[in-house]
């Protein structure tokens, strides 16, 4: 495989866990984003704001190419006492700002990206000694991972909010049979199955 192919095939997934985080807001109001859905404050908006920060860092000032808008949002980051101020959105911010911030992170990290070696380095000052220069392919890898996770987390959230359920928009990946009373069907099976499982009584 050519380098160009190992970028793109590492750019396309990149790309998809990034569409799909934004598409999970999709049809949702502006409380409901913003619901803490956790007992640490997991919301939607929060992480497309995370996943932003973040990947606006690696590949931007990691690899000594640093995005001109990384103030524009508020990271919260020297407040001893504000817990996680980079996983939600102040209230001053909007959903457009933040989307619209990240939208402007892809196109500066796909720049970064389409002009590196994939054996490029940079330096994670965060990172372990062993590992703080990793090269571009590293940094691709490891943000592929991270918005991933947090896709799956935007996943768990939506379907706690409204039912809404499905691996990409127009590719929901479910049983296309199912309906609301096959699913609850499924459901009670689970349940009763979890159930069984408990330890009885000596």
């Amino acid at each position: 495989m050519s380098e160009a192919d190992e970028k793109q095939t590492l750019h396309r997934y990149l790309q998809n866990a990034r569409g799909v985080l934004l598409w999970k807001l999709e049809g949702l109001s502006d409380y409901d984003i913003r619901r803490p859905m956790t007992s640490t404050g997991t919301n939607l908006l929060g992480l497309v704001k995370h996943c932003a920060g973040v990947e606006c860092q690696y590949f931007g000032g990691v690899v000594d190419r640093p995005f001109s808008g990384e103030d524009e949002l508020d990271w919260r980051e020297d407040d001893d006492a504000e817990l996680s101020g980079h996983m939600y959105a102040t209230a001053a911010e909007s959903r457009e700002q933040v989307t619209g911030f990240y939208r402007r992170v892809w196109v500066h990290s796909d720049a970064t990206i389409h002009e590196l070696p994939l054996d490029a380095r940079g330096t994670v000052p965060w990172w372990p000694e062993e590992s703080r220069h990793p090269t571009l392919h590293t940094l691709l890898v490891h943000m592929i991972q991270e918005t991933d996770r947090h896709a799956g987390h935007a996943d768990i959230i939506r379907e706690a909010i409204d039912g809404a359920a499905g691996l990409l928009e127009g590719v929901s990946n479910l049983p296309p049979e199912a309906d609301a009373a096959a699913w609850k069907q499924h459901y009670d099976k689970l349940e009763s199955i979890a159930r069984s499982a408990r330890p009885t009584s000596p």
